[in-house]
């Protein structure tokens, strides 16, 4: 018989996890129109101002009532350039907000496919630790089943077997907090051929492919059977 507590506890983690998008907190319409400086740029898209204030000594890394910096600001607008020229002036893409997300993983849970190559190709990392979870930008990605940020954090270095505070990698996620759908299926895959390991268990002891199997998600049961243990 199945513990009765045991089952709330999983129910308590599956709600926690599954906040990850909502816990992202974009600007409000009454924040765009009250910006000013290089916020104002940033929300605008505008390079040729983020340029000029950079060249006047305005603060790259300023942040708003959320902690939000101008890249954290261009992330949530998807002005891919204006991060550019940002990173280019000296900001620090390693800096978290006050939900402690980074450029990249605001862009990876936007499913920004543009955004995120502009922010990766200007030098910003794949591979913070980020989130209330103690996650990775790969994992909040494999959670929404953004297969192609999924590819090109892969491609960007990401830590692939990272285990968050919850206990489960990218892999183990993309099970648990998927629909076991195509975008899903597709990102199972995009791990194990980057070389995931599917050994890697949760805290009860179960493997991604046991989670697969107790799913019925037969498309990654099938990648996850045909995986080779590295």
């Amino acid at each position: 018989m199945t513990n009765p507590f045991a089952l709330i506890g999983l129910i308590g983690i599956l709600a926690l996890s599954g906040s990850v998008a909502s816990a992202q907190t974009p600007p409000t319409p009454t924040e765009l129109s009250t910006y000013r400086g290089l916020h104002a740029a940033a929300a605008q898209g505008s390079v040729d101002d983020i340029r000029r204030l950079a060249q006047t000594g305005a603060n790259l890394n300023a942040r708003d009532g959320n902690g939000r910096t101008p890249l954290h600001v261009a992330a949530f607008q998807g002005h891919g350039t204006a991060a550019r020229a940002l990173i280019a002036a000296g900001a620090d893409a390693s800096l978290l907000d006050n939900q402690r997300y980074d450029a990249v993983t605001i862009a990876a849970v936007k499913d920004d496919v543009p955004m995120l190559r502009a922010l990766l190709a200007a030098g910003a990392s794949a591979k913070l630790v980020t989130s209330v979870y103690d996650g990775t930008a790969l994992i909040a990605a494999a959670h929404l089943g953004h297969d192609g940020i999924v590819r090109e954090l892969i491609r960007g270095g990401a830590p692939l077997d990272h285990v968050n505070n919850l206990g489960w990698t990218a892999l183990i996620e993309a099970v648990v907090l998927g629909d076991g759908g195509a975008r899903h299926t597709e990102t199972v895959r995009a791990l194990l051929e980057a070389g995931a390991d599917p050994r890697i268990s949760d805290r009860n002891g179960s493997t991604p492919l046991q989670l697969a199997q107790a799913r019925g998600y037969t498309g990654m049961v099938s990648l996850l059977q045909g995986a080779s243990p590295r």
